[in-house]
């Protein structure tokens, strides 16, 4: 009879001390992380970066690449790590490093050592990458298994609200006068608030306490991914999550050039449509506990998978609408964009997307919690944070191969994707016949609720 009630309040764990520290923690650090990339980057565009010979396109891309390098580096020790000694612990620590870098990296925007800024934000992808095993293989051990999905779910919530947030606070504050000191100050200040509510969370001792660290990252590796693949399932999860991420940043990188090309939009509507995503993600990813009454339910995911590609297409096709009815339009504020024919539309498809992928990522990171020993969940959990790295990067070689290399429209692309997104998703549904399964059973116990009502 407790689960009823659980789900009339699934935000009842923000009141336990077992994941409001955790989640305030995980909230920001990822604020830190996207307020720093982000005024970089801003920075490096305002100042073509920075009198280097470079152009400012390879190097915001470099810096992304620094970024999401140490994932690759460092992801099979920080998982060898979070199965050898206590989660909590590990987390307290890599939040004292990140005082420190954010002390450096102030110092840094202060200076504008662009530089000293890209050796921080490698410092900061480190950070980032022993923080992630021991954050992911936590969860599940502080939280029941009927509260794991809606654990994760606030989790997303909360990632992509903190991203959202960095990107926009992190550009807007490098703009304003006296901007880049408010701006060192104030990711020191996230830095020291996050140790502080990392000292809250409970101890999660180590479920493999016998665990060797083996220092050598090829032969670990290559354990680790042999250890991901003894479960089938599993692996398929890591590689739909990965794919997820792909996709995602397939759309979400092309908004600026989507806003300014196709909508003829000024550039406060790149705001708006980041922010309707982040927004169909919160409501997707908080909705999946009450689709599945709090129980952590494959059958989510191919829901999320078609409504990514079904409102891909329509995003795409009423955005060709929208640039043939608009053409005499420039520089079109958020206000005009709503009232123009098309634009509620497209900001509607955008939230949906967002929502479905809540429906696909949620419960993929909860099987994967979930369905992986304790004793070696963090190690797996390593090969799903190097596999989201490649696939990052593979999006983004993907949108130069098509954009760049074959010259094609940005809509075109994005049908592309969504056509691909079709194929992979339905290739690991083949290969994984219980999300199919489980999507037919819970379709049917839907419409027979439906029904009986």
């Amino acid at each position: 009879m407790e689960q009823p009630n659980q789900l009339k309040n699934q935000f009842h764990l923000f009141s336990q001390r077992r994941f409001l520290p955790f989640f305030i923690t995980q909230f920001l650090g990822a604020l830190n992380d996207n307020l720093f990339k982000n005024a970089l980057l801003v920075i490096v565009v305002s100042t073509a970066a920075a009198g280097s010979d470079s152009s400012t396109n390879f190097t915001t891309n470099f810096a992304v690449g620094l970024f999401i390098l140490p994932f690759f580096l460092f992801s099979t020790t920080a998982g060898q790590l979070a199965d050898t000694y206590d989660k909590a612990m590990l987390m307290r620590r890599v939040k004292l490093a990140e005082i420190f870098i954010m002390l450096a990296g102030s110092y840094a925007l202060v200076t504008l050592n662009f530089n000293f800024m890209l050796i921080i934000l490698f410092l900061l992808g480190t950070q980032s990458a022993f923080f992630g095993p021991a954050k992911y293989s936590l969860i599940p051990q502080h939280l029941n298994d009927d509260e794991l999905l809606a654990g994760n779910a606030q989790i997303s919530m909360g990632t992509f609200g903190s991203i959202l947030l960095g990107t926009l606070i992190g550009g807007w504050m490098v703009t304003l006068e006296n901007g880049i000191t408010m701006l060192s100050v104030l990711i020191v200040l996230v830095s020291l608030v996050g140790w502080i509510s990392s000292r809250e969370i409970p101890e999660a001792p180590s479920e493999n306490p016998g665990q060797k660290l083996r220092l050598n990252p090829f032969t670990e590796t290559a354990g680790n991914f042999r250890m991901a693949r003894e479960n089938r399932t599993v692996f398929y999860c890591i590689l739909a999550i990965s794919w997820f991420w792909l996709y995602g940043g397939c759309f979400l990188t092309q908004v600026p050039n989507y806003t300014i090309t196709i909508l003829n939009g000024h550039p406060r509507l790149i705001s708006i449509l980041l922010g309707a995503f982040i927004v169909g993600v919160a409501i997707g990813s908080l909705l999946c506990n009450r689709l599945s009454k709090g129980a952590v339910e494959p059958g989510l995911v191919p829901l999320g998978a078609l409504g990514l590609s079904v409102f891909a297409f329509d995003l795409s096709f009423t955005s060709i609408a929208y640039q043939q009815a608009n053409a005499s339009f420039a520089d079109i504020m958020p206000g005009q964009f709503l009232s123009l024919s098309g634009g509620t539309h497209i900001l509607i498809d955008l939230v949906m997307i967002g929502m479905f992928g809540g429906f696909f990522i949620v419960p993929l990171n909860s099987m994967v919690q979930q369905r992986t020993a304790g004793n070696k969940r963090a190690r797996v959990l390593s090969v799903n944070a190097i596999i989201n790295a490649a696939f990052m990067v593979g999006g983004s070689l993907l949108g130069m191969f098509f954009l760049s290399f074959l010259g094609w429209s940005i809509m075109e692309f994005f049908i592309t994707v969504a056509i691909m997104n079709i194929m992979v998703v339905g290739m690991i549904f083949i290969r994984v016949p219980e999300f199919f399964s489980r999507f037919i059973l819970w379709s049917s116990n839907r419409f027979k609720l439906h029904s009986n009502r």
